[in-house]
């Protein structure tokens, strides 16, 4: 017996698609799009730029779904991590072909902490606030220094900078 698509894992549901199966894809995106044009927004406030990232995201997972292998050890079956890098990648992709800021444009609002008790909100609660954009940019979403400065509007330097300071708070609250 076939298991239905809305039932199915998304390792399933990328298997599926990495045999061509277009309604593994659209089930993907019914579970997952939401949620990532949502983190997307948090992120860029230019409607346009989140828009082509989610698709181009979703192309990606669709050309790249037989090359998903889970973390080791993650038996649920949920690939959300994995679309979020490629998400994140895509924005910065848009955000470096935009020509550059004019003075008087305002950075989006911070994105709020998660729900206390999450690790990442356990992980942000205990750094000062100039810091979460860049550790969540850099160890939570796993870009690289340089996509984290495109993606925040900021220098690469300051991120180099407000890192090397969370590097040491980072490793109280790890403990």
């Amino acid at each position: 017996m076939r298991v239905t698509a809305p039932e199915q894992t998304d390792v399933e549901l990328l298997a599926a698609m990495a045999a061509g199966d277009r309604d593994a894809l659209a089930v993907l995106y019914h579970r997952h799009g939401r949620w990532l044009l949502t983190r997307l927004h948090h992120r860029c406030t230019d409607p346009d730029m989140v828009d082509t990232a989610l698709q181009d995201t979703f192309v990606s997972a669709w050309r790249s779904a037989g090359n998903y292998r889970p973390p080791a050890g993650d038996t649920s079956g949920e690939a959300g991590a994995w679309l979020w890098a490629i998400a994140a990648r895509r924005l910065v992709d848009q955000l470096r072909r935009r020509p550059a800021p004019t003075p008087s444009a305002t950075l989006p609002e911070p994105e709020p902490l998660p729900p206390p008790g999450t690790p990442v909100y356990d992980l942000l609660a205990g750094l000062p606030a100039d810091l979460h954009p860049v550790v969540r940019a850099v160890y939570v979403d796993g870009l690289t220094t340089a996509e984290a400065a495109i993606l925040l509007g900021i220098p690469h330097g300051t991120v180099k900078s407000r890192l090397s300071r969370a590097k040491p708070l980072l490793k109280e609250v790890l403990r």
